[in-house]
């Protein structure tokens, strides 16, 4: 198949970058590995419920999120932070007030962020959005590039879109090979959220909101390092979620991790807590379209991200990266993935090829 612009990668970036390009009546196609589109935003439903395993919130002044959730007709809500806040300590003590409520003044998306990316991929031509073939190699020709896939596909582009992350690409073939400083700039992207996995507990009450708690936590002990309410705007089901503080290689005993979470959810908020009607796990270390060896330990603080020279003017500006992490202004955030797919949309622009 031959196409002026292959977009590898339909997370938000990919996605958004293609409803760019419908809009302009320009040419494209967008090529995914996943069974879906979506990318690291992945939301679960469980009853009437809707929970985010991957990101979910944005903040004011984040003026895209704000113009696409308003165009797509989507609504936000702020994260609820009403109560006290708790305190568990490396014996396991518990406190309360002790602390501030990180999240407060955030905002999630009804329907969760999974209604952005769907709205998203809705505007898009069926014939245009291929999913489940992983690219596995991109070779430059005298008319532009080929990409082969995993499944014996081939796609013929002028120029290729890398909206994914870095060291992802980096796992791609490339012929003729990348200059070194570019592979070793590849790779030394952080994948944000790569080495995190997410626990997300759900109840028919919540419980701790009538006690008077927030449901934050800070948490010395573990195995969840930091928990909110993940609860939706209104009504029902409702939800605690924690991040899982302990390194991917000590988490891979699924059956001793849930019970670890479940009793120190028992812990910190009483036996209400202990069997909760539905327990998410998703580790994203072990999610090969998303993290690779490189991030197998998890980022304690946000990376300084943007897009590095070495990774500018490659196979004379037909290669273009364009996933969050090259984002120079928010980088990481939901955010950066539409400010990287502006920026390669302006290059697309700028460019005759």
């Amino acid at each position: 198949m031959q196409t002026e612009t292959l977009i590898i990668g339909a997370g938000l970036s990919g996605l958004s970058l293609a409803v760019r390009m419908a809009e302009e009546g320009r040419d494209f196609l967008l090529v995914e590995a996943r069974d879906r589109p979506g990318g690291r935003i992945l939301t679960q439903r469980v009853g009437k419920g809707y929970f985010d395993v991957g990101p979910a919130w944005f903040w004011p002044g984040q003026p895209r999120i704000a113009a696409l959730i308003s165009q797509l007709g989507l609504a936000r809500f702020e994260q609820y932070s009403m109560g006290a806040l708790s305190f568990e300590d490396e014996k396991g003590r518990v406190e309360r007030g002790r602390g501030f409520a990180s999240m407060e003044g955030s905002y999630r998306l009804k329907g969760g962020l999974s209604a952005l990316t769907d709205a998203l991929a809705a505007q898009l031509p069926k014939a245009r959005v291929v999913l489940s073939s992983p690219v596995v190699s991109l070779a430059q020709t005298h008319k532009g590039i080929t990409a082969n896939t995993e499944s014996g596909q081939e796609f013929q582009a002028k120029k290729v879109v890398l909206a994914l992350p870095p060291r992802v690409a980096s796992q791609i073939t490339y012929s003729p090979s990348l200059p070194r400083e570019t592979l070793t700039a590849m790779k030394d992207v952080p994948t944000w959220m790569a080495g995190q996995a997410k626990a997300i507990a759900i109840y028919d009450r919540p419980f701790w909101r009538e006690a008077g708690l927030s449901g934050d936590t800070m948490s010395r002990r573990g195995p969840m390092v930091e928990i909110h309410d993940a609860s939706p705007d209104e009504s029902g089901p409702y939800a605690l979620f924690g991040f899982i503080g302990i390194p991917p290689h000590a988490r891979r005993d699924q059956g001793r991790l849930r019970q670890a979470v479940q009793d120190q959810l028992t812990n910190l908020f009483g036996p209400n807590a202990a069997k909760p009607e539905t327990l998410l796990i998703k580790d994203w270390a072990y999610d090969p379209f998303t993290s690779t060896e490189e991030d197998q330990q998890p980022l304690y603080a946000h990376p300084s991200y943007g897009l590095p020279q070495a990774l500018t003017q490659i196979w004379e500006n037909r290669l273009i990266f364009a996933g969050t992490e090259v984002a120079s202004h928010f980088g990481g955030y939901i955010e950066g993935a539409l400010e990287a797919a502006e920026n390669a949309c302006a290059l697309i622009a700028e460019e005759k090829v």
